[in-house]
C-alpha cells in the first residue's frame, strides 16, 4: 500500500548510522527512516479491512513471507539481518523520511483518531514498540520486579515507562546520569528505584540488588554500543534464580569484550538468557492499545518537529537531545 507520511521519528543515533559509525548495511541511494504515522492513500487487493484514508502506524520491520519459522528481516530504510535480509532490503528499500511511503499490508496498523491530532508525538511508537517487544520476550508479568540496564538512555527510559504500564511492581533503573535518574524518579514515583552507578562491577551489582528490595525477576539490557560489557554483566547477574535476562542493546557491536556470563551461574540458577531483535508483529497492536487506553502516557514526552526540508537539522537535534523521553520527528506533510 501507499501511505502519506504525517510524522516519522528520528533516532538519536541517526547521525552514527549515516556516518557509517554504526556499520549498518544501508545501501545508497536510499530514503532512510524507521516507522511512521501516516494516512493510507492506496491499498492493494490483499487488504480486507484497511481503506484509503485510514490513519495507521507503519511498522518498519519487514519479514519475508517464504519462511514462517525463521523469516528474514529488514528494517525499511535502516538495516537488515544477514544475506536474506539484505535481499529483502533490495525490494523494500526505502523508509519514512519522505512524503509518501510504500508499506506491506501486514505492516500497517490502525491508530485512534487522537494520533491524527498529534502525529509527531505518536511517532514515538518507533521507540516504545522496541522496548515492548523486549519485555514481551522476557514474559514480564504484573507485580514483578524489572531491572532496565541502560535506563537513562532514550530506549531504556522507554522500557521503564512501558514496563510500569504493563504492571511491573517496581523497576530498578541504574545509570550514571543523575539528572536522568532524577527525571525518572520524579515521573514514576516510588515504583521506580534509581541506582547511581560507579563503574565498579561488584559495587554496582550490590547496589542494584539492594535497590530492588527483593528478588529481581527480569533484566532487560538496552545499553548502547559504547557501553562496556561489564556494565551489562553486572546488571544481568542481579536476576534471581529462575529469572530471565533479555539482551536487546548494542554492547559489543563496535568491538570490545564479550559479555562472558559464567556458565555455572547460568546452569545452577536455571537462568534464561535470550536475545531479541525488534519484536513480533503482534507487539504493534499491544503497544497501540496501551497508548490508546492511556496506560502508557505520551503527554510528558518532549517532542520537537522538523519539516522534511530540515532533515539535517533534525538529525543534529536528535543527537544533541538523546535523553529520556526526548523525541525528534519529521513531519513531511507540514513542510
Amino acid at each position: 500500500m501507499v501511505v502519506e507520511v504525517l510524522a516519522a521519528g528520528v533516532a538519536p543515533y541517526a547521525a552514527e548510522v549515516f556516518s557509517g559509525k554504526r556499520k549498518y548495511p544501508l545501501v545508497p541511494p536510499v530514503v532512510p527512516g524507521v516507522g511512521a504515522v501516516g494516512r493510507i492513500v492506496h491499498v492493494g487487493p490483499d487488504a480486507t479491512r484497511l481503506r484509503a484514508g485510514d490513519l495507521v502506524w507503519c511498522d518498519s520491520t519487514v519479514r519475508s513471507r517464504d519462511d514462517a519459522l525463521t523469516p528474514d528481516i529488514t528494517l525499511q530504510g535502516w538495516s537488515s539481518r544477514g544475506e536474506g535480509g539484505a535481499r529483502l532490503a533490495e525490494y523494500m528499500h526505502d523508509g519514512a523520511f519522505a512524503e509518501l511511503m510504500r508499506v506491506p499490508t501486514e505492516n500497517a496498523f490502525p491508530l485512534p483518531a487522537a494520533a491524527g491530532e498529534d502525529p509527531a508525538r505518536w511517532a514515538a511508537l518507533t521507540v516504545h514498540t522496541i522496548s515492548y517487544g523486549g519485555l514481551l520476550a522476557g514474559g514480564l508479568a504484573a507485580g514483578e520486579t524489572l531491572l532496565v540496564s541502560g535506563a537513562t538512555g532514550n530506549l531504556g527510559s522507554s522500557a521503564v515507562a512501558v514496563g510500569l504500564a504493563m504492571g511491573a511492581g517496581r523497576v530498578v533503573a541504574p545509570g550514571r546520569n543523575k539528572a536522568a535518574l532524577d527525571l525518572l524518579a520524579d515521573r514514576f514515583g516510588p515504583r521506580l528505584r534509581p541506582v547511581p552507578l560507579t563503574g565498579d562491577e561488584a559495587t554496582d551489582r550490590g547496589a542494584m540488588s539492594a535497590a530492588a528490595d527483593g528478588p529481581i525477576d527480569m533484566v532487560i539490557d538496552l545499553l548502547p554500543p559504547s557501553a562496556p560489557s561489564s556494565a551489562s554483566r553486572a546488571a544481568a547477574m542481579t536476576v534471581r534464580e529462575y529469572g530471565r535476562v533479555v539482551l536487546m542493546g548494542g554492547v559489543g557491536m563496535l568491538g570490545g569484550d564479550d559479555l562472558a556470563l559464567p556458565y555455572p551461574w547460568i546452569m545452577r540458577n536455571s537462568i534464561t538468557v535470550r536475545g531479541q531483535w525488534m519484536y513480533p508483529r503482534t507487539a504493534n497492536v499491544g503497544i497501540i492499545r496501551l497508548l490508546t487506553s492511556g496506560t502508557l502516557d505520551l503527554a510528558p514526552e518532549r517532542v520537537r518537529s522538523f519539516s522534511l526540508d530540515a532533515v539535517n537539522d533534525a538529525i543534529a537535534y536528535a543527537a544533541a537531545h538523546s535523553g529520556p523521553f526526548d523525541r525528534t520527528s519529521l513531519t513531511p506533510s507540514a513542510g
